[in-house]
């Protein structure tokens, strides 16, 4: 299983792209894996045949190890390869029933029965007593693990999702090895229906969920980032009636090219802002603090598998248009699952909006190594003093948002010029044509 980001300790086996016996070149895609955070296309580095399919497509929680082999598989512990690729097809039908050893240490009473001396003469009758008793026991001894039993990967699969047990089915395939026919064919042995009396109430209130790879990382990377990353938190209120005045002019002439939405004006004024104050954007590296010279904007979306950090790379230099536009290809993709790894894998600034669940404001967590996340809220109507009016106040719509900073890199009063800077371009739009 190769490691196809930083963070993958393992992964799960989708479609394959290359069957047996085709021929794969440099490039060539061999198989779909899905990482902690997306569904990625592997591509092989080498030329070759395939000549065996080891981990069948739907295999879940695959460890990262070797990725295929030349030679001979190997079995590393509990790092197993996924695939054997050949360098000459005459040498693909040498692993047409080729079937991985998983290697076990021999049984304790076979090593005690070679230790044992022979019995004395006077004690051969205390063991024909004890013959019929040991002979009991071993006909009443608990099945074999169905770990150790000779069975296909597709076998071992469609049995776990049908509840039957390996030790139940007689293969009929190669070495008695169990296949995916016998436990189609399986029929289990009949048992007693219980009747509607008998059906007793269930035995527990909740349900444990398996965690998903992807939630295991995002459970691992925020904890790490709480516990050793020093927060503090600044928030603003700004208005932005002009920002929505634009926004409808905009999108009233678009001709169905684009939807422009207040999200937008937050990426483009953040990348404005992070050009203007370089020291906002950047990264912490332990050794060094890295600034970067172009604002890649990390959009925090949420997927059925958990939460992804897509990027707008060089937003400083595109249009409402282009960003909105690729915002919303982006999370598209996020949520089927299908980004490539230097779509949501960098970035310099993050930006988390859940101003479309009516969230007022809230803090968020900070994207390791980013130094700053942008917490936006939802947009509101208030009432505000101005002695300008005859009535002593007016209507606007504002919006709370909350900068998430790690003290390491950006100091306190760093952070607030951060957010006057960016307040300039959120309450006056037009800047952003500058």
């Amino acid at each position: 299983m190769p490691a196809l980001s930083p963070t993958m300790s393992s992964g799960n086996v989708g479609t394959w792209q290359k069957q047996v016996g085709d021929s794969v070149s440099s490039g060539d895609v061999l198989v779909e894996i899905e990482t902690d955070k997306a569904q990625v296309d592997f591509e092989c580095n080498e030329e070759g045949y395939l000549a065996k399919i080891l981990v069948e497509s739907g295999e879940k929680n695959v460890d990262v190890g070797k990725a295929y082999s030349k030679l001979n598989p190997i079995l590393f512990e509990n790092r197993q390869p996924i695939a054997i690729l050949v360098e000459d097809n005459e040498n693909i039908q040498k692993f047409e029933d080729y079937v991985p050893e998983q290697s076990s240490p021999p049984p304790k009473a076979e090593t005690a029965e070679k230790d044992e001396k022979p019995p004395k003469k006077d004690q051969k009758q205390d063991i024909q007593k004890e013959e019929p008793q040991k002979q009991q026991k071993e006909s009443t001894k608990s099945p074999i693990s169905s770990d150790r039993i000779l069975a296909s990967p597709v076998a071992r699969k469609l049995a776990a999702e049908r509840g039957i047990s390996l030790d139940q089915v007689d293969g009929t395939g190669p070495k008695n090895r169990i296949i995916k026919a016998d436990i189609l064919n399986f029929v289990a042995p009949a048992t007693e229906q219980p009747t509607p009396s008998q059906h007793a109430e269930p035995s527990s209130s909740y349900t444990d969920i398996p965690l998903s790879n992807m939630r295991k990382i995002i459970a691992s990377r925020l904890s790490e980032s709480k516990q050793l990353i020093p927060h503090y938190y600044l928030t603003i209120e700004v208005e932005v009636d002009k920002l929505l005045e634009l926004r409808e002019v905009l999108n009233k002439d678009s001709d169905g090219k684009y939807k422009i939405s207040v999200n937008d004006f937050v990426i483009k004024s953040s990348a404005s802002a992070l050009m203007a104050m370089p020291e906002v954007n950047s990264t912490w590296h332990n050794d060094f603090i890295r600034q970067y010279n172009h604002a890649d904007i990390s959009v925090a979306t949420a997927t059925p598998t958990g939460l992804i950090t897509p990027i707008i790379r060089n937003a400083q230099a595109k249009g409402l248009e282009t960003i909105s536009n690729q915002t919303k290809d982006l999370a598209i993709r996020a949520r089927e699952g299908k980004l490539g790894l230097h779509e949501y894998q960098g970035g310099s600034f993050t930006i988390s909006n859940l101003g479309m669940y009516g969230i007022k404001n809230f803090t968020a967590i900070i994207n390791p190594p980013h130094a700053c996340i942008l917490a936006v809220g939802t947009t509101q109507k208030k009432l505000i003093p101005d002695s300008s009016k005859e009535t002593g106040y007016r209507i606007a719509t504002t919006m709370h948002v909350t900068l998430s900073c790690d003290h390491r890199v950006v100091d306190g009063a760093l952070g607030a010029q951060w957010l006057r800077v960016w307040r300039t371009y959120i309450e006056n739009p037009l800047k952003l044509l500058l």
